[in-house]
């Protein structure tokens, strides 16, 4: 089942250039699996939920019902489901979501926002920025607030209106304490950042 969720998800990804390429999969399942060494959790809903995550985003060409489709006749009703109810609510969208229910959603939700910061995050946003035509920094242009998806934003502002917010939506104390390090990187990286911007 893992190898073939594999093969599946790796044909989905294979021409990405976003950040949400294969890598970025095994980085996010690795970490839910290490996370869940610690804090629990059904294994196999977590590895397959941590695998097909980005199968269903709207913005690399995925939908829910792709992810429904594979899964269906593969396992259980019951885990497939539980399976769509995390992938269907783990994205950040403005950070004001409801909190995911059970303890496997908790954790992939959380190693997919640990990538999501840190040294591979900064690289992500840039990589990401450039393949969207982002600006790389607009000084004086305020990041735009939450729910905002349409006014002008840079790359560096991406990183005030979502990814520093991150360490604090952590759900499992073992992702808020690898947060914590990964966050203050980010700090110094944007404090740095600023002072060569402006030499």
């Amino acid at each position: 089942m893992i190898n073939e969720t594999e093969q599946f998800v790796r044909a989905f990804h294979a021409t990405d250039f976003s950040g949400h390429d294969y890598a970025h999969i095994e980085r996010v399942r690795k970490m839910a699996l290490q996370i869940a060494a610690t804090e629990g959790g059904d294994l196999l809903t977590i590895e397959l939920a941590a695998l097909l995550h980005d199968v269903a985003d709207t913005k690399l060409g995925g939908t829910l019902s792709s992810v429904d489709a594979f899964l269906s006749g593969k396992v259980s009703d019951t885990r497939k489901q539980k399976i769509l109810q995390i992938i269907d609510g783990m994205s950040f969208k403005g950070g004001d979501r409801p909190p995911l229910e059970t303890l496997e959603g908790k954790i992939v939700q959380d190693a997919d926002r640990l990538d999501a910061i840190g040294a591979i995050g900064v690289a992500r946003t840039f990589q990401y920025g450039a393949l969207t035509q982002a600006p790389m920094h607009v000084p004086g242009l305020r990041p735009r607030k939450p729910g905002d998806r349409t006014s002008p934003s840079s790359t560096i502002n991406h990183f005030y209106e979502k990814l520093l917010l991150l360490k604090d939506l952590m759900n499992t104390e073992t992702a808020k304490g690898i947060a914590e390090e990964r966050h203050a990187f980010m700090v110094e990286f944007l404090e740095r950042f600023q002072t060569e911007w402006e030499l």
